[in-house]
């Protein structure tokens, strides 16, 4: 059995991101391999992913922050709102006067915002993915849902494309960023390169390459990246192990990062008035 871990991957284009769940499972020689996000297949970039028992922090790693560096081209929408669509219109002209609007459209879709996604998404609809009825030539209408963009900065114009760099909350659609962006230009817009280079304290400049010996992260190193760090003596790690809440000398914490004393990770736990409770416990690996 492999050892459990986080593994750093920087999605090329082209596959989608259960390819490489696949791929990872074969040269990890597991079954216990799954992913905190999603990327398309024409997005590139960070991906984490979980093996053998790591696979239980997944959970707290998909609603982290993310960064994006995106290409919009303004002009037209799509479908799809990325290149992959059809033409919504004919092609508007982007001139000078669109451009100078540009600084003051960014800024209002920057900050928390009511974001209807894209219809091409993975949001469920009764039970379906989105997608799925879009391809299937249902109509399908999506809520707005609360995200926050914290930057959305354009980084350079080039003609009628605009490069940017998204840092935004989980859950927020750069497609829906560049059509939104092209529809209060009045002219229309869609997505057409997108790379993650973040998720949470996690960079893709960190990613290892895709052959054995895999690079997994310590569950230990993640967990203490996100969370404060609860060192605990080896019969209070037996006790939170086995469900207990053992006394500990601790501040209050909502969720900390348990270590045993040889600093192998028990699990996740709440801390309150001087215990603590497992939230989230990590299979133990035999010596």
């Amino acid at each position: 059995m492999p050892a459990p871990g986080i593994l750093l991957v920087d999605k090329p284009l082209g596959p989608t991101s259960h390819d490489l769940v696949s791929r990872v499972r074969r040269l990890a020689g597991t079954r216990r391999v799954g992913h905190a996000g999603t990327l398309d297949p024409a997005a590139t970039g960070l991906l984490l992913l979980g093996v053998e028992g790591a696979t239980r922090l997944l959970t707290y790693l998909v609603g982290l922050d993310k960064t994006y560096e995106a290409t919009i081209r303004l002009g037209w929408g799509t479908t799809t709102d990325d290149a992959e669509g059809v033409p919504t219109s004919a092609p508007a002209e982007v001139g000078e006067e669109v451009l100078a609007r540009l600084p003051e459209e960014v800024a209002r879709l920057t900050g928390e915002l009511d974001q209807v996604p894209s219809s091409v998404s993975a949001v469920h609809v009764d039970g379906r993915r989105a997608h799925e009825l879009v391809r299937a030539g249902e109509r399908v209408e999506l809520p707005a849902r609360r995200v926050t963009v914290q930057r959305f900065d354009v980084v350079a114009v080039r003609g009628a494309e605009v490069d940017v760099v998204v840092d935004c909350s989980s859950g927020t659609y750069i497609r829906a960023l560049a059509r939104d962006l092209g529809g209060a230009l009045g002219v229309g817009g869609h997505l057409t390169a997108l790379r993650r280079t973040r998720v949470g304290p996690f960079e893709v400049g960190e990613a290892g390459p895709l052959e054995p010996p895999l690079r997994l992260l310590d569950p230990a190193a993640v967990a203490a990246r996100l969370f404060p760090v609860l060192e605990l003596e080896a019969a209070a790690a037996t006790a939170l192990r086995q469900g207990k809440r053992p006394e500990v000398e601790q501040e209050d914490a909502a969720v900390a990062a348990a270590v045993d004393p040889d600093g192998a990770l028990v699990g996740l736990a709440r801390v309150e008035r001087g215990r603590a409770a497992v939230l989230m416990n990590l299979p133990q690996v035999a010596s």
